[in-house]
């Protein structure tokens, strides 16, 4: 027996009927196989092919495998020349070979157990009719188990379809609410710049003027300060030559100078650029948005049609060959009147 000692059991068996090899044939991936358990296994339609690792053949009839033959027969020899105990179940009882199968007390029994008063009147069947039997019912108990699990297996498919629809969803929309914000922001934005250019030409005039007036007032002071000393001058001349310059000296005095309180120039209007602020720009800020009554449900669409990304108007999809006769879904229904889009161009919803 040293033919088939060299190998372990586990390489004289046939990995489709997991027997051992009767009369093997080799394939090019390096598997054997018992000749006929390949012939029925490419007997099924597209399974020209390992059953193992299901590597694509055209040959019809792979070579025999000789090396591996001689093991194999030498080996079931050897399992056939073997003592029965260690091949077949034994009566725990009587030592004798199962025979019969109880169908009240569900047990194989030995043909003793079958003559035994505890098996009086049970209905017995042999073994092979008995498991023929109750494998039978067994795969006619497991059909619903299987469709079950194969509902099981749809209802899953569906389950990953939605999760994978829901993550779509929620980044697309996270990326519409980040773009109908950043217009909101980028309209703030100029808004404020608007605004603080306004306050900072008002400031740059508001200076200048100031600028102007200050020019103006020195010239005044100056002026005044002139006239002042000379009159003082005059004063302190001699009585003879003040009373001859008396008269222009006086008109000298009485000429009109200017208010120095209306010389002190204007202010920033603050109340101009802060008054109702938030108010002012918010009124503004309706001219850049709009309000639609209604808003389509984008999961409640037909397949042909597509949404804009504000969800306020819908077009056909001119690739899809599904029929035009479609209908969504919108927040707010209609419930008067008749209603339609136009065939192939974004627009608007409309009522006739």
């Amino acid at each position: 027996m040293a033919s088939c000692s060299s190998l372990p059991e586990e390489d004289h068996i046939c990995p489709v009927c997991f027997d051992i090899f009767r009369d093997p044939v080799l394939l090019k991936c390096s598997r054997s196989f018992c000749k006929i358990c390949l012939q029925k296994f490419w007997e099924q339609p597209d399974s020209r092919e390992c059953p193992v690792c299901r590597r694509k053949y055209c040959t019809e009839s792979p070579p025999r495998n000789v090396t591996l033959n001689n093991p194999c027969e030498a080996f079931s020899q050897h399992s056939i020349q073997r003592p029965a105990a260690e091949s077949e179940a034994l009566c725990c009882l009587h030592g004798n070979k199962l025979k019969f199968f109880c169908l009240n007390d569900e047990d194989p029994i030995c043909i003793v157990c079958h003559t035994s008063e505890k098996h009086e009147n049970h209905e017995l069947l042999p073994v092979q009719e008995a498991a023929l039997k109750y494998k039978e019912e067994l795969e006619t108990a497991l059909r619903p188990l299987h469709e079950k699990l194969e509902d099981f297996n749809k209802n899953k498919q569906k389950s990953d379809q939605a999760a994978d629809i829901i993550k779509n969803q929620a980044r697309d929309t996270e990326r519409q609410i980040w773009a109908e914000f950043e217009k909101l922001h980028q309209f703030l934005q100029n808004e404020e710049a608007a605004r603080i250019a306004a306050l900072r030409e008002e400031e740059e005039q508001t200076s200048r003027m100031m600028k102007e007036r200050s020019e103006q007032v020195k010239k005044e002071m100056s002026s005044l300060s002139d006239m002042t000393k000379a009159i003082e001058l005059e004063i302190k001349a001699e009585d003879i030559s003040f009373l001859q310059n008396y008269k222009e000296t006086k008109t000298r005095v009485q000429c009109k100078v200017a208010d120095s309180e209306m010389m002190s120039g204007g202010r920033i209007d603050v109340a101009k650029h802060l008054g109702n602020l938030k108010y002012r720009v918010w009124e503004k800020m309706l001219e850049i948005v709009q309000y639609t009554p209604v808003t389509l449900d984008s999961n409640r669409k037909g397949a042909n049609l597509i949404l804009s990304e504000d969800l306020t108007s819908v077009r056909h999809n001119r690739r899809s060959d599904e029929p035009r006769a479609n209908a969504v879904w919108g927040s707010e229904g209609f419930i008067s009147g008749r209603h339609c889009w136009e065939d192939g161009r974004e627009v608007p919803l409309r009522q006739w």
